[in-house]
């Protein structure tokens, strides 16, 4: 098969790129270069460079390089950012999608649709493990556009017969390479990064929520479990048409946000203590995953731990 991946230049998209690639399967990346670098694209991988709201250039990647299936990751994903600019996310994200699966549904050759969804669809549920039957109740919204993407790749699979998967992300962290790494200073890891090379105290964002800390709890995969997720799933949908999946990718293993900082400290050699400042709008207190599902319906399970994601992360942020 060939493959469509959007976002494929980004820190995501390239281990996706890359697992995709050893399992023997042909790419072809799609990427605004907004937040992606172009350089993590292989050489040998063709890289058009283009928004998902230009459905005639999707048109024609998709006819011109043969496409057979596609890996949606292009979206944006920053909750603080998306409570300020919902206008923003629902065009880049929801309205990305629908022109992205209006080129799909049009060439006759694209079975397979993956779609990058979210934990943040789940907003702050009251279990201790998530698993995919947790009702959904975003509360930004990013997570809000996450799970109307879910709905639109759904009810596209179910009215043209597209095979379809929605993975829902835990989060992200660690790198395969160093060059690979997380550039982008988002996610808790590099957050916590940036402040030590500065030599500056490491930020918690509130520490009064309801847990056994006072800080949130998070599910973390290393990014390259979750690149394996990816090819298992395309695996998956090539091989049972027709399939409708929506899967947790995560570890089920809750860390703390003062845990894995502590954890970051250490294993960096950085002792500085973090400060406390205000809570940021959006953020549930605990959010871990039930994995089963996805081990039974893939046979993936995560093989790396907290501790080989930092590492890896700060081989290549130095």
């Amino acid at each position: 098969m060939t493959w469509l991946i959007t976002g494929g230049a980004g820190y995501i998209g390239a281990h996706v790129v890359r697992a995709m690639l050893d399992a023997g399967e042909r790419t072809v990346v799609y990427d605004d270069l907004s937040t992606g670098v172009a350089e993590r694209v292989p050489e040998d991988v063709p890289l058009v460079v283009g928004s998902t709201l230009d459905g005639d250039l999707l048109g024609r990647v998709i006819r011109d390089q043969g496409i057979t299936g596609v890996v949606h990751l292009a979206a944006k994903k920053q909750v603080g950012e998306s409570v300020d600019l919902p206008l923003h996310y629902y065009r880049e994200n929801v309205e990305g999608l629908r022109v992205l699966l209006e080129a799909v549904t049009g060439a006759a050759r694209v079975r397979s649709f993956v779609f990058s969804s979210s934990a943040a669809v789940y907003g702050m549920p009251d279990v201790d493990l998530v698993t995919e039957e947790t009702p959904c109740a975003p509360m930004s919204p990013y997570g809000e556009t996450k799970l109307a993407g879910e709905w639109l790749v759904r009810a596209t699979g179910r009215a043209t017969g597209l095979s379809t998967a929605s993975l829902r992300y835990f989060n992200v962290a660690g790198a395969a390479t160093p060059e690979l790494a997380d550039t982008g200073v988002f996610n808790l890891v590099p957050m916590v990064f940036e402040k030590l090379t500065e030599n500056a105290p490491p930020r918690i964002f509130g520490d009064d929520y309801p847990t056994l800390d006072g800080t949130c709890v998070r599910d973390y995969i290393h990014v390259v479990d979750l690149a394996e997720a990816h090819v298992a799933t395309a695996r998956r949908l090539r091989e049972a048409p027709g399939t409708d999946l929506t899967l947790n990718i995560g570890r089920g293993e809750g860390v703390s946000v003062r845990e894995m900082i502590d954890r970051i400290t250490a294993l960096t050699g950085h002792a500085l203590a973090p400060v406390v400042v205000d809570r940021r709008p959006g953020d549930p207190a605990r959010v871990v995953a039930s994995a089963d599902r996805s081990t039974a319906e893939l046979g993936w399970k995560a093989r790396y731990g907290v501790d080989d994601m930092i590492s890896s992360a700060w081989a290549g942020w130095n």
